[in-house]
């Protein structure tokens, strides 16, 4: 739990204020609360399980009530690879996409990905990266050759 959310359960229970700070204090000098930790915890599993990009994380974390500076302290140690993660998400969607029309198939991932709180810009490039992958086959190498006849 967040400190935040741990002054909500303590008001819950009927506590004043003076005393829902020492048990807050108390807990935090123990180490039951950390803020910190649990923003890190939670951005970690949020990438790796949910795929999540910085716009979702930061917004599950807000809804903790995780302050402002440690939400942007725990979202500044991930690498800055919003791009690649968009992209790993849709490649494995893109290959459930192939009876839908281009149109659709595009409309439906790059929703999928702002969702994941991808900002608009990564979420149409990975959409159109991965669903052109899968069309061809697989991962291009970006270069293209021409036939000259």
């Amino acid at each position: 739990m967040s400190i935040s959310e741990s002054r909500q359960v303590l008001r819950g229970v009927g506590l004043d204020s003076g005393m829902i700070d020492d048990v807050i204090d108390d807990f935090c000098r123990r180490g039951y609360l950390d803020d910190s930790a649990l923003a890190g915890v939670l951005v970690t599993s949020g990438v790796e399980r949910k795929g999540q990009g910085r716009v979702a994380l930061s917004r599950a974390l807000a809804q903790r009530g995780i302050p402002r500076d440690v939400i942007d302290a725990a979202l500044d140690e991930l690498p800055d690879d919003d791009d690649e993660r968009a992209l790993e998400f849709a490649r494995g969607k893109a290959r459930s996409m192939g009876r839908l029309d281009p149109d659709t198939a595009l409309r439906r991932l790059v929703g999928q990905l702002s969702r994941r709180g991808y900002n608009g810009a990564v979420a149409m490039k990975a959409a159109k990266s991965a669903l052109r992958e899968a069309a061809f086959g697989g991962p291009t190498s970006g270069v293209r050759f021409v036939d000259s006849d």
